[in-house]
């Protein structure tokens, strides 16, 4: 039977933002601290450390998931995307990112990171969502700041200029 100790050491290597990455992680280390300590992905805030807040959000593999709720080893192999990945290295805001920008849709900006990732994700898989659809989503945030208007605001535009741009593409075709 294998033995692991909890001070052994693991090396995890997932795709970061397009790139392959690497580090060393013990059995219990969170992917948030992995992230944030071990790879450098500051971008990704530990809040509550129960699940409950958010702040921690990142996508694996495409889903919106709770980094403090997974550990470092669970990510080993997978893709795992931050608000750093959202625009290209040096390059403009993504959609998402300046329509938050145009709306005011951050104040402190601490939660913004894990909100972002879970709009990302969820202007992936609802093409067309309503006022109540978006306001669903960010139920499972927590942000003192912003009331959550301008949040609302700037993905029901993105999700709008994004079935404009489908719909231009049709047209061309």
């Amino acid at each position: 039977m294998l033995k692991i100790e909890a001070n052994d050491s693991h090396r995890v290597t997932l795709t970061l933002n397009g790139r392959e990455r690497s580090g060393n992680a013990r059995p219990r280390t969170l992917l948030s601290d992995f992230l944030r300590h071990e790879l450098g992905a500051t971008g990704t805030h530990v809040g509550c450390e129960h699940g409950v807040c958010g702040a921690c959000t990142v996508r694996v593999d495409g889903v919106a998931s709770r980094a403090c709720l997974m550990l470092a080893v669970q990510a080993d192999g997978r893709r795992v995307d931050t608000v750093e990945g959202l625009a290209g290295d040096d390059g403009p805001l993504s959609d998402l990112q300046a329509a938050f920008r145009r709306h005011h849709a951050l104040q402190c900006g601490f939660c913004t990171a894990g909100i972002l990732n879970s709009c990302a994700d969820f202007l992936g898989r609802e093409r067309d969502p309503s006022e109540a659809q978006v306001r669903d989503m960010l139920s499972g945030h927590l942000c003192r700041c912003t009331g959550y208007t301008g949040i609302v605001r700037a993905v029901l535009e993105v999700a709008a200029q994004r079935r404009e741009q489908r719909q231009e593409e049709r047209d061309d075709v």
